[in-house]
């Protein structure tokens, strides 16, 4: 077992070097995958620029109705076609997006406590197995870790036996950052979360933007998409999102940074610019007031 106490600080990551090839095949880290996780990871991504765009609307699983998501049926389906992936729970996608929304859609897989918990860390369990998500059709399942807080071990748990079922499904997992109210978001905490994510099998891990960012994209081996977390002013979110694309992010997945935008539709077009087109901020900024005006 590895001994934390002694070891050398990290220092070389590796930047501007870029990864190993993966057989051809343009996803970090998933060169070896089989034949059905490529191809799910394929719809995740987008061809032309090898990034994603996802809209998490999850958060009524834990928070009840959110503002701007007080009624998902009226609000997700005329923002699908601005991104490449949605994100929530099976009871949302059954009831409130359409089936002929032709949307790859990641699967939130674990339930967690509720904002009303004394301590929401202590994680939760299984929402959905993996023979029902696919039949679902997901591209993927989400599982919610927990780094450095009483639900560590059980989350990881959860990771590592959703990573086990979804390779026999040919289902990759997206790894999920959680930082709790005690937690730093410290390039340090990200690089350890990040790093212990993928190591037990995550395919993709979501995190959050820190300081040193392109230090966490360098060191984790399977690629990262951001979380767009509390709301943001618009032309704030599009910062993130940018720096964060430049650092080495292949994607960002924002929920309340499009959809409580004040014109959402043209928040998440603007944010598909950053992702795929190259767009600085300032010009991705100016995109989105031209298209809400």
């Amino acid at each position: 077992m590895a001994d934390a106490v002694g070891n050398k600080a990290s220092k070389d990551y590796g930047v501007g070097v870029p990864p190993p090839d993966s057989g051809g095949f343009p996803i970090k880290g998933a060169g070896h995958l089989d034949w059905g996780m490529q191809h799910r990871l394929a719809q995740m991504f987008s061809p032309a620029s090898g990034n994603t765009v996802m809209l998490a609307f999850d958060h009524g699983y834990i928070m009840g109705p959110t503002s701007g998501l007080e009624r998902l049926d009226l609000v997700i389906p005329p923002l699908a076609p601005y991104v490449n992936v949605l994100m929530g729970t099976r009871g949302a996608f059954k009831t409130c997006v359409p089936p002929t929304v032709q949307k790859p859609i990641c699967l939130r897989s674990t339930y967690d406590t509720s904002v009303l918990f004394e301590d929401m860390t202590v994680g939760g369990g299984i929402a959905i197995d993996m023979e029902n998500a696919v039949a679902m059709d997901a591209v993927a399942v989400a599982v919610q870790t927990f780094i450095g807080s009483a639900g560590e071990a059980r989350s990881l748990e959860l990771l590592a036996r959703t990573v086990d079922a979804g390779t026999k499904a040919g289902i990759p997992t997206l790894g999920v950052v959680a930082v709790g109210k005690d937690m730093a978001r410290t390039e340090q905490f990200f690089l350890l979360a990040t790093r212990m994510l993928a190591e037990n099998g995550a395919h993709v891990v979501k995190s959050y933007y820190c300081d040193g960012f392109e230090h966490v994209t360098h060191a984790c081996p399977v690629p990262i998409v951001i979380a767009g977390g509390k709301k943001l002013p618009e032309s704030e979110a599009l910062t993130m999102a940018y720096r964060a694309i430049n650092e080495g992010a292949r994607g960002v997945d924002m929920g309340r940074n499009i959809f409580q935008a004040d014109d959402p539709n043209a928040m998440a077009q603007a944010v598909g610019k950053v992702v795929h087109e190259a767009f600085t901020d300032k010009r991705a900024y100016e995109f989105y007031l031209d298209v809400k005006s």
